[in-house]
């Protein structure tokens, strides 16, 4: 039982694909998304951009000081801000100078190194978070 095919759309249906015609008249299956499209002849490199989600804040700013993983060094961890990436960088920063040590941010924690609990908590306060101290 052989059945001729006069285009590929033809072809496609009888394989149970669907089929939409665009504008500039070429087929292309209905399920084709640019999900796992790497590279296109149009545009070249295809990146996806995504945005990580911050997560909401509960209205405290819970300052922790950490010493494991870090060879005995100890580390105070900000989180629970709930701010988006740029905003945390510079309070990070605006941290940092006010301490006089170095830092980073890492996902949605602050890290300033040494211990200045009380310094950090006068500077969170003063930019509008309620501050709690977390663990010993």
């Amino acid at each position: 039982m052989k059945k001729n095919f006069s285009s590929l759309s033809d072809l496609a249906s009888a394989l149970g694909k669907n089929t939409d015609v665009q504008a500039d008249m070429t087929p292309t299956t209905a399920s084709n998304s640019n999900d796992s499209l790497v590279y296109s002849t149009d545009k070249g490199r295809i990146k996806t951009t995504s945005t990580p989600a911050v997560t909401p804040s509960d209205g405290y700013a819970r300052v922790r000081r950490e010493t494991k993983g870090r060879k005995g060094k100890g580390v105070i961890t900000i989180s629970g801000l709930g701010l988006p990436a740029d905003k945390l960088k510079k309070l990070a920063s605006k941290l940092k100078k006010t301490c006089g040590s170095g830092g980073s941010v890492v996902e949605q924690t602050i890290e300033i190194q040494g211990d200045k609990r009380e310094l950090i908590k006068q500077v969170l306060e003063k930019e509008g978070f309620k501050v709690k101290f977390v663990g010993g």
